[in-house]
């Protein structure tokens, strides 16, 4: 990944804790204002990732990576923990590259624990995050 997608898949990280934490505090006044409604994310942080199962349960488990480009020429990649040393998904296979739906299939590697982690795509001028549930 360049260093300007890892960039904005940084601030993805940190604007969804904040988002997170407003959510939760109006979710639990029981009122949804403008301020606390999720905005639409900045140019180059539009693409959408899901992983399924998640929670994840074995390690060795096959995952599925899901989502759409946001405007992004297609997958190009899927990354998924903080350093390239530890990866926590091997065997990562782009199945379909679409903008409008791609699909990725990988492995969960066989040293992860139990723990929360990010999973990065990179959609070619669009990037996007979402967070992996261990419980091995």
């Amino acid at each position: 990944m360049s260093k300007r997608v890892l960039t904005v898949v940084a601030g993805l990280s940190l604007t969804a804790g904040l988002l997170g934490s407003a959510g939760a505090q109006a979710g639990t006044a029981g009122q949804v204002t403008a301020a606390t409604a999720t905005p639409k994310p900045p140019k180059g942080a539009r693409a959408v990732v899901r992983v399924s199962p998640n929670p994840t349960t074995r390690r060795g488990q096959e995952v599925t990576i899901t989502g759409h480009c946001g405007g992004g020429e297609g997958l190009k990649a899927v990354l998924a923990g903080l350093d390239r040393k530890h990866p926590v998904l091997r065997n990562v296979r782009i199945v379909e590259d679409d903008p409008k739906g791609f699909v990725a299939k990988a492995t969960l590697a066989s040293t992860i624990g139990n723990g929360v982690g990010p999973v990065f795509v990179d959609c070619g001028g669009e990037a996007g995050v979402t967070l992996l549930v261990t419980h091995v």
